[in-house]
């Protein structure tokens, strides 16, 4: 039965194995860089993954709070104000400070472990301008 064979073939090998984009697919090192082991391990402490959405779980409590103190318009006029400061960036190769997202997250007063040690000089990743600009418009 042919019906019946194409079923089980299709059911046993997935699609993205097959496509161009799948496995089979080079690590592209002038857009992603080297490829790090660091990357694709799981987390080793199950505090990492708390600490990792911080930031998401904060925003969440805060809006809950908001809502139920001041109401609906409140978060949802502060989630438009987050949407539109992450549409406006610098060009990808260089370093944005985001302060306009700290300031409306409060976070602008206060010196963080980011603030001391991420600075884009050290950064392992620097990429070719045309070739960030050409990506991000999707000409590549």
């Amino acid at each position: 039965n042919s019906r019946g064979t194409a079923s089980l073939l299709k059911d046993s090998i997935s699609f993205t194995e097959v496509s161009a984009v799948g496995l089979f697919e080079g690590h592209d090192l002038l857009r992603r860089g080297f490829t790090s082991v660091k990357n694709e391990l799981v987390p080793s402490h199950p505090l990492e993954l708390t600490e990792k959405n911080f930031q998401l779980n904060q925003d969440k409590t805060n809006f809950a709070t908001l809502r139920n103190i001041q109401g609906i318009h409140a978060p949802l006029k502060l989630q438009m104000e987050f949407r539109a400061v992450k549409q406006v960036q610098r060009l990808p190769f260089l370093h944005s400070s985001n302060m306009a997202m700290d300031i409306l997250r409060g976070n602008d007063e206060s010196i963080g472990f980011e603030d001391i040690l991420n600075d884009p000089s050290q950064s392992e990743i620097m990429g070719e301008p045309h070739m960030m600009m050409e990506h991000k418009l999707g000409l590549l």
